[in-house]
């Protein structure tokens, strides 16, 4: 039996499907930058230090670099 949740999925694959590759790629950067300004706002945080912020947690995870450290801080 298929769920709402199972139909509204494959609506929304057959969008993207729709899509061409410069419209997939521009929505991804647009996703990226509203996630961006709501992290930002949500933390009462400047542009700069949000997106320093979220690569240091991405980084968290990752086997340590002197390199990267010495970039992000």
């Amino acid at each position: 039996m298929k769920s709402v949740a199972d139909d509204l999925r494959a609506e929304q694959r057959e969008e993207m499907r729709r899509l061409s590759l410069d419209e997939r790629l521009a929505l991804g950067f647009r996703l990226g930058e509203e996630g961006i300004e709501r992290f930002r706002l949500a933390n009462g945080l400047d542009r700069e230090t949000a997106i320093r912020i979220l690569e240091r947690r991405r980084q968290a995870s990752r086997t340590p670099s002197k390199c990267m450290s010495e970039i992000i801080g």
